[in-house]
This record gives C-alpha cells, structure tokens and sequence, in this order.
C-alpha cells in the first residue's frame, strides 16, 4: 500500500457523514463543542458563509456575524469533532466565490438576495 493510498484510508475514517451542502451566502448555525471546566455544552454560532476552502476533510468555512455593532468572523473545519452540527438557515443568490466585500459594508448594505427555490 502506498502513503498516498495509506493517507487516504484514514481521512476518509475521519470525514463526517451527512453534512449539509454548504455554499457561499448560506446563513448557516454551527453548534461548536467548548469546555466550561468539567463541563461541556454546545454553543451556537450563527452567521452568514463568506469563503470556503475545500480540501477533503481540511475543509474549512469562514462564518462571519456582526455582534453589537463589531464583525466577527470564526473560521471551522467542518469535520473537526468540536463541530457538533451545521444547520443551514437560509440561502442566498451570490455571484462570487469569496464575500469579502461585506466586510467594508455596514447596516442594510449587508444583505444578500435571497435564493427562492432550494
């Protein structure tokens, strides 16, 4: 077996299955595990997708929000074991890969198109 062969036998044990087609725009709810002491909970993080990077089980998701009047923007590798669940709240028509430009907007100049059909 070669490395190549070997390296792709073990990322594919530790892909998640069932995830959610995520795309650029989506408003999406990711339930991100953190510990409290000895405690753990679920805590969500809700925001829209600006950027994806695709890479098999590296794959990440930039999540951006604006949290009392600051952006915040967290990016996730969407089959880290911290990431309980995504949820896809809504979708939006965008026309660029990366929304980087939202980061200059501010108030109502933020919102996207919604997508009706999907």
């Amino acid at each position: 077996m070669k490395l190549k062969e070997l390296v792709e036998a073990i990322e594919a044990t530790l892909a998640k299955q069932g995830l959610p087609e995520i795309s650029i725009g989506d408003t999406v709810k990711v339930g991100v595990l953190i510990q409290e002491g000895n405690k753990e909970r679920v805590q969500p993080y809700e925001g829209t997708v600006i950027a994806q990077h695709r890479a098999g089980v590296h794959t990440t998701v930039t999540v951006r929000r604006v949290f009392q009047g600051v952006g915040v923007e967290r990016v996730f590798v969407i089959h880290s074991p911290l990431i309980k669940n995504i949820e896809i709240l809504r979708r939006a028509k965008v026309r660029k890969a990366k929304l980087y430009y939202l980061r200059d907007r501010i108030g109502k100049g933020t919102r996207l198109t919604p997508k009706l059909n999907y």
